[in-house]
């Protein structure tokens, strides 16, 4: 139990448990992420896969299941959401380093070509 009853001597009644379990369910369900922010992010950044739409989907669900009652969907919805979200946070920022460091390399090979073959055409 959440919440513990101020005891005076007698037990606790239906109506006192029932309000409390009523504040334990309200408790879990704001606590609960449905990351509904972060896959919003993904789709806008760079979407590898569509990762960022199918996470989005499941937050969506996620939220929706919430609304409704069913904890249990809401949380496998929003466990979902955060797999998919993760996946597409590594394989973003792999894109995103690879695009920078594959320029890069091509062009010190070309500066070091130029160098050591000045006054070399390289296509001929």
């Amino acid at each position: 139990t959440f919440f513990s009853p101020v005891s005076n001597g007698q037990p606790p009644n239906y109506e006192m448990l029932k309000e409390e379990h009523k504040v334990a369910v309200l408790r879990a369900e704001t606590s609960m992420p449905d990351r509904v922010a972060w896959s919003l992010f993904n789709p806008l950044f760079m979407n590898p896969c569509c990762l960022g739409f199918i996470a989005f989907t499941y937050s969506v669900k996620s939220r929706d299941r919430k609304m409704v009652g069913g904890l249990t969907g809401a949380q496998a919805y929003a466990s979902t959401t955060k797999c998919l979200n993760n996946r597409a946070l590594i394989v973003d920022l792999l894109m995103s380093i690879l695009l920078i460091v594959i320029p890069l390399l091509i062009f010190q090979a070309y500066r070091s070509i130029r160098r050591h073959h000045p006054g070399q055409e390289l296509c001929p």
